[in-house]
């Protein structure tokens, strides 16, 4: 015990005595963790809608008006002709065109139906899905106006529906409430795990790791002095990453406060020894980073964090399976904004703790005390 504690100390004091590290380790994911939240938006605004209006009726001025006063879409004027507003869309001048036909109004009255339509600039692919999907909630709305103004009603007919949404756990539907928990763990696995294997290496670099080789330290004594000094720090991390998520970004926190430091716990562990099993296979910095950018991207890409895994390949479904970064945002959003308790996310904990074993038990069988 005593020379895991001497080697936890040697570590501490290298970082403190690192002033660059020590930043990028306590100030930086506070930063990133603000920066990212604001711009992890997945709501669209100022969509630059031209119109091609070849009615001229009082039911297209009052279809168009409906986009005019909605925030997400900017009118940018009426063309005159189907060509040049498919050249507008061409040179990502606008986002929509509507398209309203002649006679347009008459039909509606004559025949209860008529069309509109809509070309969308489908560059960016989510974009254009949740333009798209604006722009026929409209349309739709206002074709549910018309008809109550004009479809006579029977007696003892009902005349309308009215469909009220209610939103568990997020009953704004902000994206900061959804994003925030996932880009705080997302920034522990990047620094525990990155920061972990960097420093690790450059003792290698440095020679500094052959003087510890040639002490009597047994191989989990070694894994163990280096994992505890990033775990303590991860904490401390995730601590200020929750104080700005309660007061700067007003997220709740429904479920237990010990069960998420828990799982913080756990998964700080698992990055660490990520970062660890990568500076055993590592020899250079160049080589460490390396490993490390492409399996965090990885994590991320996959985790669910900015597109639901259940959209995904099923291939991509298979590898989520040891994905730990998929299991902790779960984790961070039910335990946060619906109160789970552990009971619920039982499974996650048990799927993070194999993994953590797995990768720990790897470093330090591939850790070398000879070459």
């Amino acid at each position: 015990m005593r020379k895991i504690l001497f080697i936890v100390e040697k570590e501490f004091k290298q970082i403190f005595r690192n002033v660059v590290l020590l930043r990028m380790m306590m100030i930086a994911p506070v930063m990133q963790l603000v920066l990212l939240s604001l711009a992890a938006n997945f709501e669209v605004k100022n969509l630059k809608i031209a119109v091609v209006d070849q009615d001229h009726s009082t039911f297209s001025r009052r279809l168009v008006s409906k986009f005019q006063y909605i925030d997400n879409f900017k009118l940018t004027g009426f063309t005159p002709s189907y060509k040049l507003a498919e050249e507008q869309l061409l040179l990502d001048k606008v986002d929509i065109v509507l398209v309203i036909p002649a006679h347009f109004e008459r039909d509606l009255y004559r025949d209860n139906r008529s069309g509109v339509q809509l070309m969308v600039n489908a560059i960016d692919g989510s974009k254009a899905g949740i333009a798209s999907g604006y722009a026929s909630t409209i349309i739709q709305d206002f074709n549910g106006d018309i008809r109550i103004e004009n479809v006579p009603v029977r007696k003892g007919e009902v005349q309308q529906v009215d469909i009220v949404n209610q939103y568990w756990y997020n009953p704004r539907l902000e994206y900061r409430t959804f994003m925030v928990p996932g880009i705080l763990f997302e920034l522990l696995l990047l620094v525990g795990g990155l920061i972990a294997a960097l420093n690790i290496v450059r003792e290698k670099e440095m020679g500094t790791m052959e003087q510890l080789n040639v002490t009597p330290i047994q191989k989990y004594e070694f894994i163990l002095g280096k994992l505890i000094p990033f775990v303590v720090i991860g904490l401390v991390q995730f601590t200020l990453g929750l104080i700005v998520a309660k007061f700067i970004f007003r997220v709740p926190m429904e479920g237990s406060l010990l069960l998420l430091y828990v799982f913080a716990l756990l998964f700080l562990i698992l990055c660490v020894g990520l970062g660890l099993l990568i500076s055993t296979i590592s020899d250079t910095m160049q080589q460490a980073m390396f490993v490390a950018f492409f399996m965090l991207v990885l994590f991320i890409l996959l985790s669910g964090l900015f597109s639901p895994t259940e959209n995904m390949p099923q291939w991509a479904q298979w590898l989520d399976t040891i994905n730990p970064l998929k299991y902790i945002i779960e984790v961070a959003r039910n335990t946060m904004l619906k109160g789970s308790i552990f009971a619920d996310v039982r499974s996650h904990f048990f799927a993070l703790l194999a993994i953590a074993l797995a990768i720990n038990g790897l470093a330090i069988w591939r850790y070398r005390k000879t070459v």
